[in-house]
Order: C-alpha cells, then sequence, then structure tokens
C-alpha cells in the first residue's frame, strides 16, 4: 500500500501499528500546552494552528516549520505569494539576493555520510535553475547547516524561514527514522524541500494540504494577507510540486515547469 508522508511528521506508532493506507502529520509526541493568545499570533502569521507543537526554542507548525517567539512578536507585512489556488506561496520575509548571492551548506557529520550525497542533488537541482541565489556545499562559515533531528523527533526534517534578508540557518533531520542510506533522490526531495522553507516558501497545498496529505480539508491558515498571482501559473492543483507538504516514501520528485516558475520569480 502507497503510504504518504508530510515531509515532517511521521507517528512511530501509527506507523509501526496502522493499517490505513494514509498516514498524514498527527501526532508523535505528546502536546504541551499552549495558549490561545500564543495560537492567535501563530494565526496571526497566516499559519495553521490545527497541530502546533512546543519543541526547544520555539514551535513546530505545519508539520516541519520552526517558528520562535521573537518571530511571532515581531511586526509582519501581511503579504504572501500565490501560484494559482493549490500552487507555490511565499512567507513575509525572503533572502536578499541582491544581483547575486552564493548560499553556504554545510552538512553535519552527526547524519550518515551517505547524506551528504542527497544534499548534492538538492543543491545541483537549485543552481540548474540558473537563478540569482546559488548554492554550495561548505565544511565551514556556512549559511545553512544539515543536522540530526533530536532522537525523540516526530518529524522526517524541520526548518525555518528567513530573517533580516537571510536564510534560515538550521535544517534538522531525522535520520533515526530516515536510516543511513534511505535513496538519494527521495532524501533530496526531502532536503530541497527543506531548503524551500530556508529561503522563504510555503507548502504548495497551502490552502489544503489534504491534496498532498490525504484525509479531510485542511487549511493551514489562511490569516488577513494579501494575494499576488504569478503571471504564466495554473489555477489547478499541481501534483508533483516539490514544496507539497506529503510526500510518499521513495518518492522523487524534482521541480516542475510550475515550481520553476515561482522559483525564478523571487529568485
Amino acid at each position: 500500500m502507497k503510504k504518504n508522508y508530510t515531509i515532517k511528521l511521521l507517528a512511530f506508532a501509527l506507523l509501526l501499528g496502522s493499517t490505513a493506507c494514509s498516514v498524514n502529520e498527527e501526532e508523535v509526541v505528546e502536546k504541551a500546552a499552549i495558549s490561545q493568545d500564543k495560537l492567535q499570533q501563530i494565526y496571526a502569521m497566516g499559519f495553521g494552528t490545527t497541530d502546533v507543537k512546543v519543541v526547544e526554542g520555539g514551535y513546530l507548525v505545519e508539520g516541519d516549520i520552526f517558528l520562535t517567539d521573537e518571530q511571532l512578536n515581531s511586526q509582519h507585512d501581511h503579504k504572501f505569494l500565490r501560484v494559482g489556488e493549490t500552487e507555490q506561496y511565499r512567507t513575509t520575509n525572503l533572502v536578499n539576493a541582491g544581483t547575486g548571492r552564493t548560499i553556504k551548506v554545510a552538512i553535519s557529520s552527526t547524519l550518515p555520510a551517505a547524506y551528504t550525497a542527497a544534499l548534492d542533488e538538492a543543491i545541483r537541482r537549485y543552481n540548474a535553475e540558473n537563478l540569482l541565489l546559488k548554492f554550495q556545499r561548505v565544511s565551514s562559515g556556512y549559511n545553512i547547516l544539515l543536522t540530526k533531528a533530536p532522537t525523540t523527533a516526530g518529524y522526517l526534517a524541520s526548518a525555518g524561514f528567513p530573517s533580516g534578508g537571510n536564510p534560515y540557518n538550521r535544517v534538522l533531520v531525522n535520520s533515526s527514522y530516515l536510516g543511513s542510506n534511505p535513496g538519494t533522490n527521495y532524501l533530496a526531495t526531502i532536503l530541497a524541500h527543506e531548503i524551500g522553507h530556508c529561503i522563504g516558501f510555503r507548502h504548495t497545498d497551502y490552502m489544503d494540504r489534504s491534496y498532498s496529505c490525504g484525509g479531510a480539508y485542511t487549511n493551514e491558515g489562511a490569516s488577513n494577507v494579501g494575494a499576488v498571482h504569478i503571471p504564466g501559473t495554473p489555477t489547478t492543483a499541481d501534483a508533483t510540486s516539490w514544496m507539497l507538504a506529503c510526500v510518499a516514501t521513495g518518492q522523487n520528485r524534482p521541480f516542475n515547469s510550475n515550481d520553476r516558475t515561482a522559483l525564478k520569480y523571487l529568485y
């Protein structure tokens, strides 16, 4: 049976004991109490509040997006970029690319050796698009570090959004679940997705994550933001976008034509 997983949340108990054909993002760890005021702040930023988790240093929303109290308490310009109705979105912050910029990415020795090949493939996919943003794997002086998630993590990987014109600086990868060699293209798909968050992209199926995750209709939280449609992109569902909230185990999801349009529009 085909099992769909959110790019981030894998409930080990569900994986081991469920006979359902589709496993969505929910629940891995016991929820800590979150105040209604905090949920309102999260919603005001345009994020869903149906599965918020308290994690070290902040909150995990929509399965794989990390937010801090500082971000929640800051002022926002309340705009997001929309490609059609079930397509790419960006957050309120983007990376300042200027006339061209190289984002340096490092991978921690806490991750298995095979993960380096997957990172190289994710970087290759971005660089093949000839964007203003270029990516380079380095051993030090990095802008983004890929490192092992805590052993208690209930997600495949997680990342945050840009701040101050710079990419989010950390991607946590759950190698305890993924194993030492999960497959280069599958892992590259996950890593490219997380890097997408680091440079400002939201989930493609932001308005209805059930499109890729299955189950009931779930809106991640539209808030009171505006929307700008990117010319030349579709207004129908996009089944192969690299930023869909869920991915089937072992699936390879390189950039499709709509992804390329969104990437080139922003960078």
